[in-house]
């Protein structure tokens, strides 16, 4: 996870008091699951999709998209997710290596010959 990401994650635009979060490192993404609550003390849940990139002059950027999603439709949300995710293991299993990530050291690509080039 980029700390940057966890230390910035959007304070501007947060509402309501922090109750817990859960960060989780994906591939080039990072997940925030926010439990927050309103001044009720009643609690929501935010997720916060973060994507670090490059800007042209280099510096570091983060790309977000955040969902706020209410306890009264955390049944029927958790049901459509389960069952697209169901859908999608079924048509197109997920494999447990992402290219991204473990390439990187494989042996046919890390074997370049640059005479052949």
């Amino acid at each position: 996870m980029y700390f940057e990401d966890y230390d910035n994650r959007g304070g501007q635009d947060r509402t309501g008091d922090d109750v817990y979060s859960k960060p989780v490192r994906a591939g080039k993404r990072t997940y925030f699951f926010d439990v927050k609550a309103t001044k009720g003390n009643d609690y929501y849940l935010t997720i916060t999709e973060s994507k670090r990139r490059v800007e042209r002059d280099g510096k570091f950027v983060y790309d977000k998209h955040k969902i706020f999603l209410y306890k009264e439709d955390f049944e029927k949300f958790s049901e459509g997710l389960k069952e697209v995710i169901d859908f999608i293991k079924e048509k197109c299993p997920v494999t447990e290596s992402r290219p991204y990530e473990d390439k990187a050291f494989d042996k046919d690509y890390a074997d370049v010959n640059f005479d052949e080039l």
